[in-house]
Protein backbone atom coordinates (compact mmCIF):
# COMPACT_ATOMS: atom_id res chain seq x y z
CA UNK A 1 0.00 0.00 0.00
CA UNK A 2 1.29 3.75 -1.22
CA UNK A 3 1.69 5.43 2.54
CA UNK A 4 -0.05 8.35 3.28
CA UNK A 5 1.32 11.58 2.84
CA UNK A 6 1.46 14.87 4.40
CA UNK A 7 0.88 17.82 1.30
CA UNK A 8 1.33 20.22 4.17
CA UNK A 9 2.30 20.34 8.02
CA UNK A 10 3.18 23.44 10.10
CA UNK A 11 2.99 21.02 13.24
CA UNK A 12 -1.18 22.61 14.31
CA UNK A 13 -2.81 22.32 11.32
CA UNK A 14 -1.88 19.30 8.44
CA UNK A 15 -3.42 18.36 5.12
CA UNK A 16 -2.69 14.08 3.77
CA UNK A 17 -2.83 12.73 0.89
CA UNK A 18 -4.41 9.38 1.68
CA UNK A 19 -2.24 6.04 0.68
CA UNK A 20 -3.56 3.57 -2.12
CA UNK A 21 -3.72 0.10 -2.21
CA UNK A 22 -0.60 -1.62 -3.53
CA UNK A 23 -2.37 -3.29 -6.39
CA UNK A 24 -4.02 -0.83 -9.14
CA UNK A 25 -7.32 -0.69 -8.74
CA UNK A 26 -9.86 -2.45 -11.35
CA UNK A 27 -12.71 0.12 -10.98
CA UNK A 28 -12.25 3.78 -10.45
CA UNK A 29 -9.15 5.02 -8.93
CA UNK A 30 -9.89 7.06 -6.25
CA UNK A 31 -8.07 9.61 -3.90
CA UNK A 32 -9.00 10.85 -0.25
CA UNK A 33 -7.73 13.49 1.92
CA UNK A 34 -7.65 14.16 5.49
CA UNK A 35 -6.90 18.13 7.16
CA UNK A 36 -6.00 17.68 10.86
CA UNK A 37 -6.18 20.81 12.67
CA UNK A 38 -5.29 20.26 16.16
CA UNK A 39 -7.32 17.70 17.62
CA UNK A 40 -9.97 17.50 14.97
CA UNK A 41 -10.36 16.15 11.64
CA UNK A 42 -11.91 16.74 8.52
CA UNK A 43 -12.41 13.89 5.82
CA UNK A 44 -12.88 14.51 2.08
CA UNK A 45 -14.74 12.79 -0.20
CA UNK A 46 -13.94 9.04 1.74
CA UNK A 47 -15.56 7.42 -1.40
CA UNK A 48 -17.50 4.41 -1.67
CA UNK A 49 -18.02 1.06 0.22
CA UNK A 50 -15.21 -0.49 -1.37
CA UNK A 51 -12.72 1.32 -0.23
CA UNK A 52 -13.76 2.03 2.74
CA UNK A 53 -11.29 -0.35 5.19
CA UNK A 54 -8.56 1.07 3.33
CA UNK A 55 -9.12 4.66 4.09
CA UNK A 56 -10.33 3.46 7.30
CA UNK A 57 -6.67 2.04 8.01
CA UNK A 58 -5.19 5.24 6.28
CA UNK A 59 -7.19 7.32 8.57
CA UNK A 60 -6.40 5.30 11.68
CA UNK A 61 -2.56 6.16 11.60
CA UNK A 62 -3.19 9.45 11.51
CA UNK A 63 -5.69 10.06 14.31
CA UNK A 64 -8.67 8.40 16.10
CA UNK A 65 -10.98 8.17 13.40
CA UNK A 66 -13.97 9.22 16.03
CA UNK A 67 -12.09 12.73 15.86
CA UNK A 68 -13.65 13.38 12.50
CA UNK A 69 -15.79 16.25 13.13
CA UNK A 70 -16.67 17.27 9.79
CA UNK A 71 -17.04 14.75 6.19
CA UNK A 72 -17.46 16.56 3.07
CA UNK A 73 -18.61 15.74 -0.23
CA UNK A 74 -17.81 17.28 -3.53
CA UNK A 75 -20.74 15.61 -5.39
CA UNK A 76 -23.28 12.80 -5.49
CA UNK A 77 -21.41 9.77 -7.72
CA UNK A 78 -20.96 6.39 -6.21
CA UNK A 79 -17.41 6.46 -5.96
CA UNK A 80 -17.40 10.08 -3.64
CA UNK A 81 -20.50 8.64 -1.45
CA UNK A 82 -21.84 5.16 -1.32
CA UNK A 83 -19.46 4.65 1.99
CA UNK A 84 -21.14 7.24 3.98
CA UNK A 85 -23.49 5.44 5.89
CA UNK A 86 -20.26 3.65 7.18
CA UNK A 87 -17.91 7.01 8.01
CA UNK A 88 -21.39 8.19 10.18
CA UNK A 89 -21.05 4.93 12.23
CA UNK A 90 -17.65 5.25 12.56
CA UNK A 91 -17.00 9.06 13.05
CA UNK A 92 -20.47 9.64 15.68
CA UNK A 93 -20.48 13.18 15.88
CA UNK A 94 -19.67 14.40 12.91
CA UNK A 95 -21.64 16.28 9.90
CA UNK A 96 -21.82 15.62 6.48
CA UNK A 97 -21.52 18.67 4.10
CA UNK A 98 -22.98 18.10 0.90
CA UNK A 99 -24.83 20.00 -2.12
CA UNK A 100 -28.35 21.09 -1.36
CA UNK A 101 -29.36 19.17 -4.38
CA UNK A 102 -28.40 16.14 -2.79
CA UNK A 103 -29.54 16.32 0.72
CA UNK A 104 -32.74 14.35 -0.37
CA UNK A 105 -30.84 11.62 -2.39
CA UNK A 106 -29.20 10.46 0.87
CA UNK A 107 -31.64 7.98 1.94
CA UNK A 108 -30.71 6.03 -0.68
CA UNK A 109 -27.51 5.32 0.65
CA UNK A 110 -28.89 4.58 3.94
CA UNK A 111 -28.98 7.95 5.55
CA UNK A 112 -32.75 8.48 6.88
CA UNK A 113 -31.51 11.33 9.80
CA UNK A 114 -31.39 14.27 7.87
CA UNK A 115 -30.05 16.30 11.41
CA UNK A 116 -26.12 15.84 10.74
CA UNK A 117 -26.74 16.61 7.44
CA UNK A 118 -25.50 20.25 6.05
CA UNK A 119 -27.01 21.01 2.84
CA UNK A 120 -24.51 23.58 1.23
CA UNK A 121 -26.10 26.73 -0.61
CA UNK A 122 -25.27 27.07 -4.76
CA UNK A 123 -23.23 30.18 -3.92
CA UNK A 124 -21.19 27.97 -1.48
CA UNK A 125 -20.41 27.95 2.23
CA UNK A 126 -17.54 27.78 4.89
CA UNK A 127 -16.24 24.89 7.76
CA UNK A 128 -15.45 26.99 11.17
CA UNK A 129 -13.02 24.73 13.34
CA UNK A 130 -12.69 24.57 16.96
CA UNK A 131 -9.23 26.65 15.95
CA UNK A 132 -10.59 29.51 14.24
CA UNK A 133 -9.95 28.18 11.01
CA UNK A 134 -12.12 28.54 7.96
CA UNK A 135 -12.42 25.70 5.08
CA UNK A 136 -13.80 27.51 1.91
CA UNK A 137 -16.68 25.53 0.59
CA UNK A 138 -16.08 27.07 -3.35
CA UNK A 139 -19.00 26.44 -6.18
CA UNK A 140 -17.80 24.08 -9.29
CA UNK A 141 -21.18 23.65 -10.58
CA UNK A 142 -21.53 21.78 -13.72
CA UNK A 143 -17.63 19.93 -13.06
CA UNK A 144 -19.03 17.18 -13.36
CA UNK A 145 -21.71 17.30 -11.00
CA UNK A 146 -25.04 19.97 -11.51
CA UNK A 147 -24.86 20.94 -7.58
CA UNK A 148 -21.02 20.35 -7.35
CA UNK A 149 -18.49 22.32 -4.42
CA UNK A 150 -14.12 22.24 -3.75
CA UNK A 151 -12.88 22.75 -0.27
CA UNK A 152 -10.16 25.81 -0.20
CA UNK A 153 -7.56 25.30 2.83
CA UNK A 154 -6.23 28.95 2.93
CA UNK A 155 -4.11 27.79 5.43
CA UNK A 156 -2.69 24.74 3.26
CA UNK A 157 -3.42 26.78 0.47
CA UNK A 158 -4.54 23.81 -1.03
CA UNK A 159 -7.79 23.29 -3.23
CA UNK A 160 -9.72 19.73 -3.14
CA UNK A 161 -10.83 20.43 -6.47
CA UNK A 162 -13.11 16.99 -6.99
CA UNK A 163 -12.94 15.67 -10.32
CA UNK A 164 -11.54 19.14 -11.89
CA UNK A 165 -7.94 17.87 -12.25
CA UNK A 166 -8.56 14.59 -12.94
CA UNK A 167 -6.33 12.23 -15.04
CA UNK A 168 -6.50 8.42 -16.11
CA UNK A 169 -3.69 6.97 -15.30
CA UNK A 170 -2.19 4.35 -17.88
CA UNK A 171 -2.00 1.01 -17.07
CA UNK A 172 0.73 0.29 -14.78
CA UNK A 173 1.97 3.78 -14.79
CA UNK A 174 0.49 5.37 -11.48
CA UNK A 175 1.98 8.63 -9.81
CA UNK A 176 1.37 10.48 -7.19
CA UNK A 177 2.18 14.06 -8.38
CA UNK A 178 2.87 15.97 -11.64
CA UNK A 179 5.93 16.63 -12.68
CA UNK A 180 5.40 17.47 -16.61
CA UNK A 181 2.02 19.24 -17.33
CA UNK A 182 2.31 18.88 -20.99
CA UNK A 183 2.58 14.84 -20.19
CA UNK A 184 0.59 14.87 -17.69
CA UNK A 185 -2.47 16.29 -19.48
CA UNK A 186 -2.73 13.78 -21.96
CA UNK A 187 -3.87 11.66 -18.92
CA UNK A 188 -6.75 14.44 -18.50
CA UNK A 189 -8.09 15.50 -21.60
CA UNK A 190 -10.46 12.67 -22.30
CA UNK A 191 -11.99 12.99 -19.24
CA UNK A 192 -12.54 16.71 -19.40
CA UNK A 193 -14.06 17.11 -22.52
CA UNK A 194 -16.41 14.22 -21.82
CA UNK A 195 -17.29 14.70 -18.42
CA UNK A 196 -16.84 18.70 -17.52
CA UNK A 197 -20.33 20.08 -18.75
CA UNK A 198 -18.87 23.13 -21.24
CA UNK A 199 -16.22 25.72 -21.41
CA UNK A 200 -18.42 28.58 -20.24
CA UNK A 201 -18.59 26.15 -16.68
CA UNK A 202 -15.02 25.56 -16.86
CA UNK A 203 -14.34 29.63 -16.99
CA UNK A 204 -16.86 30.57 -14.26
CA UNK A 205 -14.74 27.77 -12.38
CA UNK A 206 -10.93 29.66 -13.35
CA UNK A 207 -12.15 32.87 -12.76
CA UNK A 208 -13.24 31.73 -9.11
CA UNK A 209 -10.60 29.53 -7.68
CA UNK A 210 -7.74 31.59 -9.25
CA UNK A 211 -8.39 34.60 -7.23
CA UNK A 212 -7.25 31.96 -4.35
CA UNK A 213 -3.59 31.70 -3.35
CA UNK A 214 -3.38 28.13 -4.54
CA UNK A 215 -0.27 26.16 -3.69
CA UNK A 216 -1.33 22.79 -4.59
CA UNK A 217 -4.50 21.00 -6.08
CA UNK A 218 -5.62 17.85 -4.94
CA UNK A 219 -7.90 16.09 -7.09
CA UNK A 220 -10.28 12.85 -6.17
CA UNK A 221 -8.82 11.27 -9.22
CA UNK A 222 -5.30 11.04 -10.26
CA UNK A 223 -2.39 13.30 -8.95
CA UNK A 224 -2.04 16.55 -7.48
CA UNK A 225 -0.55 19.25 -9.18
CA UNK A 226 1.55 22.25 -7.15
CA UNK A 227 3.18 25.40 -8.49
CA UNK A 228 3.65 26.24 -12.48
CA UNK A 229 1.41 23.32 -12.75
CA UNK A 230 -1.41 24.37 -11.08
CA UNK A 231 -0.69 27.90 -13.35
CA UNK A 232 -0.15 25.75 -16.62
CA UNK A 233 -3.71 23.60 -15.21
CA UNK A 234 -5.73 27.10 -14.90
CA UNK A 235 -4.89 28.23 -18.44
CA UNK A 236 -5.68 24.54 -19.93
CA UNK A 237 -8.70 24.25 -18.82
CA UNK A 238 -9.96 27.67 -19.55
CA UNK A 239 -9.42 27.77 -22.94
CA UNK A 240 -11.32 24.03 -22.94
CA UNK A 241 -14.21 23.11 -25.54
CA UNK A 242 -16.10 20.10 -23.69
CA UNK A 243 -19.46 18.77 -22.91
CA UNK A 244 -22.09 20.16 -24.58
CA UNK A 245 -19.19 22.05 -26.98
CA UNK A 246 -18.73 19.06 -27.98
CA UNK A 247 -21.96 17.56 -28.58
CA UNK A 248 -21.96 16.68 -32.27
CA UNK A 249 -19.50 14.11 -31.89
CA UNK A 250 -21.15 12.42 -29.03
CA UNK A 251 -24.05 11.90 -31.12
CA UNK A 252 -22.19 11.00 -34.17
CA UNK A 253 -21.39 7.79 -35.54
Amino acid sequence: MYQNEAIFDNGFHKFYFLGWEEKEEEIVQTNQYLIVDGDEAVLLDPGGAHVFPRVLANVSEIIEPSKITHLFYTHQDPDVTSGIILWLSIAESSKVHISNLWVRFLPHFGVYDQRRVVGIPDHGDTIKLKSGNTLELIPAHYLHSTGNFNLYDPVAKILFSGDVGTCVFPAGKRYREAVDFESHVKNMEAFHKRYMASNMACRKWVDTVSKKQIDVIAPQHGAIMRGECVKKFFNWLRDLKCGIDLIDQFYGK
